[in-house]
Parts: structure tokens; sequence; C-alpha cells
């Protein structure tokens, strides 16, 4: 069984900036791969930012520049810096984390951005 507690979100102004953090415990072999997933009013799930084991990063152009992902493989920890929010950020951000039969998805905290 695998768990992911997100936190960090909230409401913010645009322009504002909220870290988001995301937990993993339970039992699991290896995490390759650890991201956060958007989905917004009306719209449907989407990628943000993905970091691998190895560092390697991939962003959603909506937020590159902007957001900053980053991971600590000993605390199993995945964060999301972002900065300069807009209110086409606000959604239901999601913690996912996949390696050997492994895909799981955190419960979701919500991001408003407005004024």
């Amino acid at each position: 069984q695998v768990q992911l507690v997100e936190s960090g979100g909230g409401l913010v102004q645009p322009g504002g900036s909220l870290r988001l953090s995301c937990a993993a415990s339970g039992s699991f072999r290896s995490i390759n791969v650890m991201g956060w997933y958007r989905q917004g009013p009306g719209k449907e799930r989407e990628m943000v930012a993905a970091i691998t084991r190895g560092g390697n990063t991939n962003y959603a152009d909506s937020v590159k520049g902007r957001f900053t992902i980053s991971r600590d493989n000993a605390k199993i920890t995945v964060h999301l810096q972002m900065n300069s929010l807009k209110p086409e950020d606000t959604a239901v951000y999601y913690c996912n984390i996949k390696g050997a039969l492994l895909d799981s998805w955190g419960k979701g905290t919500l991001v408003t951005v407005s004024p």
C-alpha cells in the first residue's frame, strides 16, 4: 500500500507564490518518476511537471520559467515551487509517483489564484 500526502495548497493573489509538497510512504521497491498534475475547473487532468530519480525534469509549456520541481530521494518527497501564479493556474494539484508496478496518486490539494 502506497500513500501520498500533499500539502501547501491555498489561496494566493496573482503574481504570488506557493510551494507544494508531497510525501510518499508505504511499501514499494523503487520510484522512477515523481510528478505533479493538475485539473482545473471544466478541464482534463494535465501534467504540470515531472522529475526522474536522476534529476531530469520535464515541464508543461504553460509553467516553464515559473514552476520548479525538486525531489528528495532519501525522504521520498517531491516539491513544486510555483512563482508568478496566474488565475489560470487555479486547479486541484495531484502528486503522482511511477515505478516498477507502481502508479499512485495523491488525493489532491487545491490551489486558487484570485485577487
